[in-house]
């Protein structure tokens, strides 16, 4: 049997760049010397001081043309990360009962919040096995729905569409989705996400696109009396906001770095640029997995497969962790499958700042391990 350890993938057939994780992701060198220039006036500076505070505007202002986002939509952020977002909408966005799609690691998470919160009803929770998304239902007695652009752990995405017949919230779990994948924001209320992913920064902030509804909902829920600890009132959060600054004080070079890329998308075109790069890559990887004899995609209904996130499920005779361990010792990394997925497959981020031609290295450089049998 082969040492993974000692096989010598040929330079002609590796990516330019080895980083396929699904988070943190690849930054882009460009953004990281833009910092290094900035560093002695920027960083270790005060971020109620605006040398912070107009990073910040870009930020939210980017955004908010980024998504071209209607009136009276605001781009709010804190710290925390989208896992923290969870958290705050079970104490500042949800009234009394919401309804939530799992299906998957992620997903479920939000649910399993929503669940656990002593001052919200029991949540509708709809779940479908990995693969897959389930369909909401609409239910008078819900004010809030809870939906996921990109199920991470198993590369399925979903169409955000606002339901009829309900005047509920939509809440949309974005992490994974956001900057790679299109959206309306009149389908949205509150469209959450954090930039290690799409935004190829680091991870410790999340960003909130949120419309006039979702807002007022907030100052709803904080007028009403709720008690929730300050960290988790997103009343302060949005207050902070408006100011171009957060409640308490930021890692400045992920802020800085989600600037940065999020002014490379706007330069070169926008969403329609940056979707345009998830697409390319998609096409390249999953027609790859189509027309293997050994590799097949995981979510099988088309229009389900994430653009952003690909999953492919390898033969049994052929070890995917092996050939992940041997792509790792060619400085080819973080491909392995979601850890508790269980699958023998391999999962690779394909977020705009990757490039496509490098997706492309990957699957020769896959096709070469297996080939010389692994």
């Amino acid at each position: 049997m082969t040492d993974t350890t000692m096989m010598q993938i040929p330079g002609e057939l590796l990516p330019r760049d080895g980083r396929f994780g699904s988070g943190p992701s690849k930054v882009r060198p460009e953004a990281l010397s833009a910092l290094q220039d900035i560093s002695t006036s920027y960083l270790g500076t005060s971020h109620r001081q605006s040398t912070v505070k107009d990073v910040v505007g870009r930020l939210r202002e980017g955004l908010r043309e980024l998504f071209s986002l209607p009136e009276g939509y605001e781009v709010v952020l804190g710290n925390g990360g989208a896992t923290q977002f969870w958290d705050i909408a079970t104490f500042s966005l949800i009234k009394e009962r919401s309804q939530h799609l799992s299906f998957g690691e992620f997903s479920s998470k939000f649910a399993s919040a929503a669940s656990a919160a002593p001052h919200l009803l029991s949540p509708d929770i709809i779940k479908s096995e990995p693969g897959g998304h389930p369909e909401l239902r609409v239910d008078a007695s819900i004010d809030l729905y809870a939906l996921t652009h990109n199920e991470t752990s198993t590369g399925v995405m979903m169409a955000i569409e606002r339901p009829g017949g309900t005047e509920a919230l939509v809440v949309v779990d974005a992490t994974s989705g956001a900057g790679g994948l299109s959206v309306d924001p009149q389908n949205f209320d509150c469209y959450y996400f954090s930039p290690q992913k799409c935004f190829a920064s680091e991870g410790g902030l999340w960003m909130a696109l949120m419309s006039p509804k979702a807002l007022a909902r907030v100052r709803e829920i904080k007028e009403s009396g709720r008690y929730m600890p300050a960290t988790l009132d997103l009343s302060i959060a949005v207050d902070n906001s408006l100011l171009n600054q957060t409640y308490n004080t930021p890692a400045l070079a992920t802020v800085f770095l989600t600037v940065h890329q999020t002014e490379w998308f706007l330069e070169n075109g926008g969403l329609k640029f940056s979707t345009s790069r998830c697409n390319e890559s998609s096409e390249i990887l999953y027609g790859w997995a189509d027309s293997s004899s050994y590799a097949t995609p995981f979510v099988k209904e088309i229009d389900s497969r994430s653009k952003v996130v690909g999953t492919i499920d390898f033969d049994p005779s052929i070890d995917a962790l092996k050939v992940a361990k041997t792509l790792r010792a060619n400085g080819v990394v973080d491909v392995e499958p979601y850890r508790k997925l269980g699958r023998n497959q391999i999962r690779v981020a394909m977020f705009p700042a990757i490039e496509p031609s490098d997706v492309e290295q990957l699957t020769k450089s896959i096709d070469y391990v297996v080939k010389s049998g692994i």
